[in-house]
């Protein structure tokens, strides 16, 4: 999906607060009852399919159409109106408006795994372990299927994934002498000897971006949200959190982090020129450098993200899946498109060809992805780097109920710390102040530490 949170503007942000508020009010309502309108029993999805009908699928993706148009010829009975409601926080904002009236929403619909919990907890959509879903898990990788999974259901197929690898310019590590690090300490060694060869140079860019920062503390080991229904648990203080920011104070305080705004012209042309050496970031960024990035064609390497004692440990960045909308009016063949379009070879073919990086386990260990061999990249086998990225996930993380609302206020608190170069953990207090909040006034028991 090659979606990373960033800082938004201010009308996103007030629209992913009117959908987190409008979730947490169908989800606390919901949360005591004994959920309606999911599918008892193995129903018969291969029956569905062979009988036919007509679907709707709200999606994204640069494969969509292509993968419909796969669908319906494997499958010449069913009929698929393909939607592009926008993207992320946009068609979250049209699903939850049509959640609420009770009647509009599609059959299938792409959600990001950050968001896929606040759908889930507010009973909208069917939970998959009714059709026999959850044996497929072993068909991916540990962190998109914990993803997927809420509250003991699962409520959704994952399509992508972002492991996180270093993206590295091989050119300008060379000029200046730099190791490619293995551990937090060599990456600092690496900004500060890099900055002061060259003031214009930084090893990477990063001002204040929410996605990252829970990708960063995952990877350290933090794991600060936890929820069980309406019980959540806040601490952005754990251990993991705590060892994140100070690492990454060192290159706030030390103003070693480029300047240049993420996704902005100027942060491509700063990747193109060496000026941003390296970024840490998901597994789909190798299309975004090809496509965005030509000068940097030939000088980009990938290298595993490092760790902060030299022992393999990843999370994940972006990514999401699909789920089935419990106002589907034929369940059963929405539920047959969703695996044959997250599972089937087919129409991850279709996805790898757009430059998708998969979440099956098969796709990942298979012998031409892992030897793609890209001139971009100087012809290095970047996907067995990728791969093993991967493997190395960090199991138990997960998001709030309200992870869309959280990652809309995260400029109004961790934001600032980097705006003034402030210390990273005060403004992580603050956000988890906000969040606990936030999260009382909407009817949850949010207890901190």
């Amino acid at each position: 999906m090659k979606i990373t949170s960033r800082t938004v503007s201010l009308s996103r942000r007030i629209a992913a607060i009117v959908v987190a508020s409008a979730l947490i009010g169908t989800a606390l309502a919901g949360c005591a009852s004994t959920s309606s309108g999911t599918p008892a029993g193995s129903t018969d999805v291969a029956a569905a399919l062979k009988k036919g009908g007509t679907i709707t699928y709200w999606s994204w993706t640069p494969s969509a159409e292509a993968q419909v148009a796969a669908f319906e010829k494997a499958y010449p009975k069913v009929h698929v109106k393909l939607v592009n409601a926008g993207t992320n926080t946009t068609e979250y904002t049209k699903l939850q408006n049509a959640i609420k009236a009770g009647s509009g929403a599609p059959d299938v619909a792409q959600v990001e795994y950050y968001a896929i919990p606040q759908f889930a907890l507010s009973k909208s959509l069917v939970d998959l372990t009714a059709y026999g879903f959850d044996s497929l898990k072993s068909a991916y990788t540990p962190g998109p299927w914990s993803s997927v999974n809420v509250g003991g259901g699962l409520y959704g197929l994952p399509q992508d994934s972002g492991p996180m690898a270093l993206f590295y310019n091989k050119t300008v590590f060379d000029k200046y002498g730099l190791t490619v690090p293995t551990t937090w300490d060599e990456y600092i060694a690496d900004a500060k000897k890099l900055h002061a060869a060259n003031p214009e140079a930084y090893i990477t860019s990063d001002s204040g971006d929410s996605g990252f920062t829970t990708s960063m503390i995952w990877q350290a080991g933090g794991r600060p949200f936890t929820s069980n229904g309406s019980k959540v648990s806040i601490n952005l203080q754990d251990e993991g959190s705590k060892k994140w920011a100070s690492t990454w104070n060192e290159l706030v305080d030390n103003k070693l982090l480029s300047p240049v705004p993420g996704w902005s012209d100027d942060w491509f042309k700063s990747l193109g020129n060496g000026n941003v050496a390296s970024l840490i970031t998901g597994a789909w960024m190798p299309g975004v450098l090809e496509s965005s990035v030509k000068d940097g064609s030939g000088q980009w390497r990938v290298a595993p993200t490092p760790t902060y004692d030299g022992k393999p440990a990843n999370s994940e960045n972006g990514g999401g899946g699909q789920v089935v909308l419990k106002q589907s009016k034929n369940p059963a063949l929405a539920a047959g498109f969703l695996k044959w379009l997250n599972n089937s070879p087919g129409s991850i073919k279709v996805f790898l060809a757009s430059g998708g990086f998969p979440s099956t386990t098969s796709e990942l260990n298979s012998e031409a992805f892992l030897a793609d061999a890209p001139d971009y990249f100087g012809g290095q086998k970047i996907n067995e780097v990728l791969v093993q990225g991967a493997k190395d996930v960090s199991t138990g993380w997960s998001y709030l109920p309200y992870q869309v609302y959280a990652n809309s206020i995260y400029g109004d608190t961790v934001g600032q710390s980097y705006v003034s170069a402030g210390d990273l953990n005060a403004g992580l207090s603050a956000w988890q102040k906000s969040l606990a909040d936030y999260g009382n006034q909407q009817g949850f028991t949010v207890t901190t530490k």
